[in-house]
């Protein structure tokens, strides 16, 4: 799931990345979403659950999802309990990649990007992953380039440390040398060690 703060980019930008899953045997897909503030971030969450509900009747066995920035906070937010994905496909549901993932949605309330987010303090409790209980058995590995802000570095070690708390099955990996804007080139290279955590999900 692509990010871009909810309120920028598509799907097209990030298709490049599919390379590498492709090469591993798996069927990906890339959904879209409307973006704030034509829609609240409420609204993308249960878009992108649709979305993947959808593809998951495509194709038998297990789902992996991974989304990066925006679309980390998406795909950690559509695993957590109380959301719109169906129980037929969070019962397929292995793995979560959140990259560079945003948990933690309440310092948005403060900065000017809030504008085009339309965050009250109400959504940014019930639609912050850090906040909220992982189902069952989940395997997340919280992903971030070493070289990151100190937010998303913070943003990523809150959601590691909170849903290891409560039961998940959770790794924690800084990958050296990385920032925000490469971390996921590595989906496209098939011989990258990512595609070895999910290869056996």
């Amino acid at each position: 799931v692509h990010g871009g703060y909810w309120h920028t980019l598509d799907n097209s930008y990030w298709s490049h990345l599919a390379a590498g899953p492709l090469a591993h045997g798996y069927a990906v897909a890339m959904p879209g979403y409307t973006l704030c503030p034509e829609v609240r971030i409420t609204d993308i969450g249960r878009e992108i659950a649709t979305a993947i509900d959808a593809a998951a009747a495509r194709i038998d066995g297990p789902v992996v999802l991974a989304g990066h920035s925006a679309g980390g906070h998406l795909v950690a937010r559509v695993a957590a309990q109380g959301s719109a994905l169906s129980e037929a496909t969070r019962d397929r549901l292995k793995l979560v990649i959140p990259i560079s993932g945003l948990s933690d949605l309440r310092p948005f309330l403060r900065l000017k990007m809030n504008e085009s987010l339309r965050l009250d303090p109400e959504e940014t409790l019930r639609e912050s992953p850090a906040l909220l209980h992982p189902p069952e058995g989940l395997r997340l590995l919280c992903w971030v380039g070493g070289s990151e802000r100190a937010e998303f570095l913070r943003q990523n070690r809150l959601l590691a440390s909170v849903w290891t708390g409560l039961g998940a099955e959770v790794a924690v990996w800084e990958e050296p040398d990385k920032h925000h804007f490469d971390i996921c080139d590595a989906l496209a290279d098939p011989g990258h060690q990512i595609h070895g955590v999910y290869a056996g999900a």
